[in-house]
């Protein structure tokens, strides 16, 4: 649970991707994303697999205690189960793909470490700095800030 913690705590910490067209509507941006999300969900929809880790063996030891020995049996702790959407990286590709197509691309800008008010979008998407930095919104949605 703990190494989960560090890896959520860790990806949030990573630049956030984001698909950006200099000068694009940032309505049009929206519609693009949501259109291309929802072709490629329909090319390569969810395909769930559940699967299991191996079984992990802890063998058997030996324990003395005042100098009498006995031996510990070894025993097998069953692999824990874990569900992966085998089509997701296809999905993936298909969007950047279809959103590549409309002139978009997808860049990782870093994100913006002073947590300001929630910046509304200017109608179009303004050119990108060495400032630049991105925002995920409490709506999911991502503003590009001019400086961090």
């Amino acid at each position: 649970m703990a190494g989960l913690t560090l890896l959520l705590a860790a990806a949030a910490c990573g630049p956030l991707p984001v698909y950006y067209k200099q000068g694009a509507e940032v309505s049009r941006l929206q519609t693009d994303e949501l259109s291309c999300a929802t072709v490629a969900l329909k090319d390569a929809p969810v395909a769930n697999e559940i699967r299991q880790h191996p079984p992990i063996y802890h063998p058997g030891r030996k324990v003395c205690h005042n100098g009498s020995c006995y031996y510990r049996p070894g025993y097998w702790v069953p692999g824990s189960f874990y569900t992966v959407d085998v089509n997701r990286p296809l999905r993936q590709r298909l969007e950047k793909s279809c959103m590549a197509s409309k002139g978009y691309q997808q860049i990782a800008l870093k994100r913006c470490t002073q947590r300001g008010a929630v910046l509304p979008a200017g109608p179009r998407l303004a050119p990108l700095t060495e400032t630049s930095c991105a925002q995920r919104n409490r709506d999911g949605s991502i503003s590009i800030r001019p400086d961090g």
